[in-house]
């Protein structure tokens, strides 16, 4: 049986919402030696660099992610531990491999300005508007994860970014805490 000695946090939400952000924020913020421990997965580059690119969505302007490849691929990485992983979707991740879902969401109106600041198309920016409106990744993460691990965090400004960072923090410390051997990487 293997086992990890730091939690994989997959910090997803709508584009624009603040995954990328909090990412980095979050890595910066680690202690010297927490940081060493820790790698920000940003995962439509890692998709890229390791070939789990399968085609290109013209109307919406992305990227498709051959998925079964992706998760092949980062299964290794996800059995040492310590990955932030960063994407618009979380139920392709093994459960047994994540140990917190952090969703990102924000007011609508900072969205609206966010993925217009971006240059997103105005159908791009009402597609992922109604998706935030719907709660479609926050219900995709409840659906496929245990519900103790799924956290919702608003995002509409540094203050609040700053906040959740330090939440996340305290949260991985007591993860360390609680688990002092690790935790499985194999099925219960």
């Amino acid at each position: 049986m293997t086992s990890r000695l730091y939690p994989n946090i997959i910090i997803t939400g709508t584009p624009g919402c603040g995954k990328t952000s909090h990412c980095e924020s979050l890595v910066e913020s680690l202690n010297d030696e927490l940081r060493s421990h820790f790698q920000h997965l940003e995962i439509s580059k890692v998709a890229r660099e390791r070939g789990c690119i399968d085609g290109f969505d013209q109307e919406r302007d992305s990227s498709i992610v051959d998925e079964d490849k992706l998760v092949d691929s980062l299964e290794p990485d996800l059995r040492e531990g310590g990955k932030i992983i960063d994407w618009h979707c979380c139920d392709v991740f093994p459960e047994r491999l994540i140990d917190l879902v952090v969703v990102v969401t924000c007011d609508n109106s900072v969205l609206f300005d966010r993925l217009s600041q971006r240059g997103y198309p105005d159908s791009k920016i009402t597609e992922n508007i109604d998706c935030e409106i719907m709660q479609v990744i926050l219900q995709e993460a409840k659906d496929s994860y245990a519900p103790e691990i799924v956290i919702e965090l608003s995002s509409e400004d540094l203050e609040t970014m700053d906040d959740n960072v330090e939440r996340i923090i305290q949260w991985i410390n007591s993860w360390r805490e609680n688990n002092p051997d690790g935790a499985s990487n194999e099925l219960d």
